[in-house]
Formats: structure tokens, C-alpha cells, sequence
């Protein structure tokens, strides 16, 4: 015997699901689809043959050059690597900050700098060693574990440390604070107080910063929904470019599952990035030197010689007689013969496409 109401049922459940399937459709899949096939136009075409080193590239450096780790061998594998091609700045590891924004005495903190500094300067005269600081950020009452940018005596310290730095015979400051709040008027506040002290010595202002909004707005998205912040606006990237001499967009840890989305990814940052840097800022774009595998960073999607690629095809379409331009390695002591061949290949002045 058939139950009443059956056969009126059963289609009003299968048109449920139908209208389920094409509501993630809709919202879902064919926004990442069309969002993949964007980033993969992004990666087709030529790059301009002068998209090539600009000879203002810069090396990120563990804190082992500082602390005794490293010696005169070490800086003569350094000189014969990197001798050729376009890396100028060495971004070397001598913090962390302290939560309060003070550096231990030198001693502690960076006891082998200068010696480091005159065995490159001997080595490499034309390259530079800047002092790459940084620390966790945090925002929340109550929040521990990191450094607070509200507290004014916070960032008090933390330009006492660029002095105490550049005094130990730095050429630069290298500011890594993360993560970076887009609009963080404190963080602005602090380049602007350090601005003055740094260049006053003579000396070199750099900054990394996190990604720009792949769509207007998604900052804001991203971190009301999952709290994560991963880009900060166009604008606040150019404030924050306007306040410092060189600024290295952190272009990796973006989670893409392929080279041909990641490379479209980058040639996107890299457009977004020289439209929101003024003409008297060098932008450099960072290459991913590392292999870790996690949710946000698969090894095998982005390689090198996508970023290179990426990074040449978005100065080709943006502003290819850019000078104030180069590409920022991240890290020594995790690259391989290959990040390196790969670099040298795609950017270096010897090799053509």
C-alpha cells in the first residue's frame, strides 16, 4: 500500500537538493573558478625583456651570522653566491624585540655583528647589513605573548633599538612586525618617529609587510569571518610605503594549491604593490626561499621560479622602467641550489627569456 503524500514529497526533496547544488555553485564554486581562471590569465604572456635585476634585490639572513654561528668560511660561500647577481642588502636577524620593545645589549643580542659587518664589507663592499628586527603583534585586552604598538612607550623603545643598532654599525633598520592590522595608526606613528632617527644616521628605513587585498575590501572580510589576517588595504600599504625607504611585500604563505595560481597571484601583488609606491620608494617583492608544507604554504605550488615569473609579467603590465624595484629572498639557510638557479635564471641580467 503506497503512503499518502509520498509521491508529492519526493520531488519537493529532490527540488531541495537541486536548489542546494546550485546555491554553492552560485556562492562557492563559481567564484573559485573564476577567481582560478583570472589568476591563470594573470600568468600568461611574455615578460618584457628589461624586466630583469635592477641590482637593488636583498637577502633575509639568520640570526646565526650574529651570534658566533657562522665564520669567515661561511661569509666566503655568501660572497661567491650572491657575487653577480643582484642582491645589495642582507636583512640580518638581530632581534627579537622584547615585549616592550627593547633589544638586549649587543653582547647578548648580536654579540659577532661587527665582526660580520667588516668581514662583508671586505668581502662585498658594494652590499649593505641592516638589522632586521621584528616581533609578534598583539591588539586584544588581556592578549599576552607580543608586542602592543598602542603603548607609547612601546614604540619609544623600539626606536631606541634602531639607535642602539645602528650604533653597533648597521646601514639599516629592517622592521618585521606581524600581524599587521591594515590602518594601524600606530604602526604609522612609529615610522614616523623612526624616520628621522634612521635617516638621520645616514642610514636605511625598511619594512616587511603583509599581502594587498586581491578585491577591495577583503581584509576587512577575511577578518570579521576567521579573525585572520592576511592583506592589508592598497592605501595602507602606500601610507606605509611613503613613510619608509624600502618596502618588501611578504608574497608567499598564500595557501594556492598550484604554480600557475600562485604565479597569477603574484603578478596581481605586484601590480597592486608599484601602483601604491611612490616614485622615491624602493618595492621589492619577496621570493619564497623555504619548503615548509602547512594549510597556507605548499612547497610545490609556490616555487621560485613561479614568484620570478610573476613578479616580472606584473612589472611588465604595471611600470617596467621601474628602477626603485628588486626582490627580497626569504631565508638563507632554507634555500636549495634550485631557489637559487631558479632566481638567478628567470632575473639575473645574464640569462635571456
Amino acid at each position: 500500500m503506497r503512503r499518502r503524500g509520498t509521491a508529492k514529497a519526493r520531488p519537493r526533496w529532490r527540488r531541495a537538493v537541486k536548489w542546494a547544488a546550485w546555491t554553492v555553485a552560485v556562492l562557492i564554486v563559481l567564484p573559485v573558478t573564476l577567481a582560478g581562471t583570472a589568476l591563470r590569465a594573470q600568468y600568461a604572456g611574455e615578460a618584457a625583456p628589461e624586466a630583469r635585476t635592477r641590482g637593488r634585490d636583498a637577502l633575509w639572513l639568520g640570526h646565526a651570522w650574529v651570534d658566533g654561528r657562522r665564520d669567515a668560511s661561511d661569509v666566503a660561500a655568501l660572497r661567491r653566491r650572491i657575487q653577480g647577481t643582484g642582491i645589495r642588502d642582507l636583512y640580518v636577524h638581530a632581534g627579537p624585540l622584547e615585549r616592550d620593545g627593547t633589544l638586549p645589549p649587543a653582547r647578548d643580542a648580536y654579540p659577532r655583528a661587527g665582526r660580520l659587518i667588516s668581514a662583508i664589507h671586505r668581502a662585498l663592499p658594494s652590499v649593505r647589513v641592516h638589522a632586521w628586527l621584528g616581533d609578534r603583534l598583539v591588539y586584544e585586552p588581556g592578549e599576552r605573548g607580543g608586542l602592543r604598538l598602542s603603548d607609547a612607550s612601546a614604540r619609544a623603545a623600539i626606536v631606541a633599538s634602531a639607535r642602539q643598532v645602528l650604533a653597533a654599525g648597521f646601514a639599516g633598520v629592517h622592521l618585521d612586525l606581524e600581524p599587521l592590522r591594515s590602518g594601524n595608526a600606530d604602526y604609522l606613528r612609529l615610522l614616523d618617529r623612526l624616520g628621522p632617527v634612521v635617516r638621520g644616521r645616514g642610514a636605511v628605513l625598511s619594512v616587511a609587510v603583509h599581502q594587498i587585498d586581491p578585491l577591495p575590501g577583503l581584509h576587512s572580510v577575511s577578518g570579521a569571518l576567521t579573525g585572520h589576517r592576511k592583506w592589508i588595504s592598497q592605501r595602507f600599504f602606500g601610507q606605509v610605503a611613503r613613510r619608509v625607504d624600502q618596502i618588501a611585500l611578504m608574497s608567499y604563505d598564500t595557501g594556492l594549491p598550484a604554480e600557475s595560481l600562485y604565479g597569477g597571484y603574484v603578478a596581481q601583488q605586484t601590480r597592486l604593490a608599484l601602483a601604491a609606491t611612490g616614485p622615491h620608494t624602493e618595492l621589492l617583492m619577496g621570493l619564497p626561499f623555504f619548503h615548509t608544507e602547512s594549510i597556507g604554504h605548499h612547497a610545490s605550488a609556490e616555487t621560485v621560479r613561479a614568484a620570478v615569473r610573476g613578479i616580472r609579467l606584473g612589472l611588465t603590465r604595471e611600470d617596467p622602467g621601474r628602477r626603485r624595484f628588486g626582490m627580497a629572498l626569504y631565508v638563507d639557510f632554507a634555500a636549495t641550489d634550485e631557489d637559487w638557479a631558479a632566481y638567478g635564471k628567470g632575473w639575473g641580467r645574464r640569462h635571456r627569456s
